[in-house]
């Protein structure tokens, strides 16, 4: 099939990040038109999670990985954006080595580019969850009017639940379809401000406890991607060989600044990863079952690998465990289907699994279904079979 070429767009919004507030940032937003002749347009917002940049995870360019393009080819007219603090949207004070977690500066930016670790200059966390929802909200519109659609299908990843869950429960009728990749979900939880129902908790930016809010920027190394990732790996070809340098390569691409940071190696920087230092609430299971909106207004699809140790903790009972099978206990509607993908963890989307991950959202995204099945739990063995599973 011919190429789709991209169209990167510069989406105008009014910061309300408390590091750049009430400033005029462009969001960058790519763009795969893959409407066909004499078709409506179908958009599809894609949205990256806590560290990895919209493209590198969404739009790899490496033999059939990009998602983004996948469904291009299938008909549909693709976004993906990229939040302020992560990708090629703007960085507030994270282009200042000082900014980043005090935790982190030793290891991976002594001595380059720092000669001995310093305080931050902003001892404040970035961004936050109605930032975030704003900056969602914002791309939303630009699509809607683009296209002049009145809804848009969300694919998120990770962390993208905090963004796109919530958003979708403020705005069912902008949103056609919901599905999520490795959710981040916390049954406890931060709640919202007593008397709201997604009201900031706190006063913002938080600057405590410090070890946890008071910078605005985290790393990740490439030796961090590979001590998260490989554990993951319980099957023989589960990682195609060489992926580590493959994704490392994208996710460098996507950071002018971060590649010329970290360990130094034969005087050439590895680089590091940059990205946001976020305060989320208003995603837990106080909210998931508001107005039977997820399941019933909106049908939601969950997807996530069986080996995944960062979706999946084994007691969620506090704000640092997580449950994929919680998230779809709290759905209140019928609508909504999840799968336990074998042989597959986090980082799915660059692993041999990738190709069924494209299959089920191109069954979803047309049928709100995937291989017939529109309801319930279920696990996908690597032959393609599907079994119920509690």
């Amino acid at each position: 099939m011919p190429n789709i070429p991209p169209q990167d767009h510069a989406v105008p919004h009014v910061s309300t990040v408390p590091a750049n507030l009430n400033e005029h940032v462009e969001l960058f937003v790519r763009e795969y038109d893959g409407t066909k002749p004499h078709h409506d347009p179908e958009p599809v917002l894609m949205l990256h999670g806590r560290s990895v940049p919209a493209l590198a995870g969404f739009d790899l360019q490496h033999d059939g990985y990009s998602w983004a393009q996948d469904l291009a080819q299938a008909g549909y007219d693709v976004f993906v954006m990229d939040l302020q603090g992560s990708g090629r949207s703007p960085r507030p004070e994270m282009d200042n080595p000082c900014n980043a977690n005090p935790a982190q500066q030793k290891a991976d930016l002594v001595p380059n580019p720092l000669a001995a670790p310093c305080p931050p200059a902003y001892p404040k966390q970035l961004g936050n969850s109605q930032s975030e929802w704003d900056e969602l909200n914002t791309v939303v519109e630009f699509v809607r009017k683009l296209r002049s659609v009145p809804q848009v299908a969300f694919v998120g990843w990770s962390a993208a639940a905090f963004v796109m869950g919530p958003y979708v429960l403020q705005h069912p009728g902008k949103v056609s379809s919901l599905m999520f990749l490795a959710p981040i979900y916390p049954p406890r939880g931060n709640a919202s401000k007593p008397g709201t129902r997604f009201g900031a908790p706190h006063p913002l930016p938080l600057t405590t406890p410090a070890a946890q809010f008071g910078f605005p920027m985290n790393l990740l190394t490439k030796a961090d991607l590979t001590h998260v990732w490989d554990p993951e790996l319980k099957c023989a070809g589960q990682r195609e060989s060489g992926m580590v340098d493959v994704v490392w390569a994208a996710i460098m691409d996507n950071d002018a600044v971060g590649k010329t940071w970290g360990p130094l190696n034969s005087g050439v920087p590895e680089g590091v990863c940059r990205f946001r230092n976020s305060f989320w609430w208003g995603w837990n299971d106080a909210t998931v079952p508001l107005d039977n909106t997820l399941g019933t207004v909106v049908p939601v699809l969950l997807v996530y690998g069986e080996d995944d140790t960062q979706a999946i903790h084994p007691t969620p009972d506090d704000k640092t465990n997580f449950s994929v099978p919680a998230l779809y206990a709290a759905i209140p509607g019928t609508d909504k289907l999840m799968i336990r993908v074998a042989c597959a963890g986090h980082q799915m989307v660059w692993e041999n699994r990738a190709k069924d991950l494209h299959h089920m959202a191109r069954e979803w995204l047309k049928h709100t279904a995937v291989d017939g099945l529109k309801s319930g739990s279920y696990a996908l063995d690597t032959n393609g079979n599907y079994t119920p599973y509690p």
